[in-house]
């Protein structure tokens, strides 16, 4: 199955299908732009990562630990 090449530069595991997929973790966000650490508290924690969620999905999950990062778009506001 091939995907179309976005013009959205997309972050790891931002696949579409993805969302067929349950997250150990998921986070409402207002940011496009989100950093992960892991869930330190459990001491689960990871390097940081930046991740961006591209309009077209309306998430991104985490490389390190699959958590989702899912956008308010309602309450979105726009990165600097």
């Amino acid at each position: 199955m091939q995907h179309a090449i976005s013009e959205t530069p997309m972050s790891t595991n931002q696949d579409p299908e993805a969302t067929l997929l349950p997250a150990p973790e998921t986070e409402i966000v207002t940011s496009w732009k989100v950093a992960c650490s892991g869930n330190e508290a459990l001491g689960l924690g990871h390097p940081r990562v930046w991740l961006r969620i591209a309009p077209e999905t309306g998430f991104v999950d985490c490389g390190y630990c699959d958590k989702r990062f899912v956008i308010d778009a309602e309450q979105a506001h726009e990165d600097h």
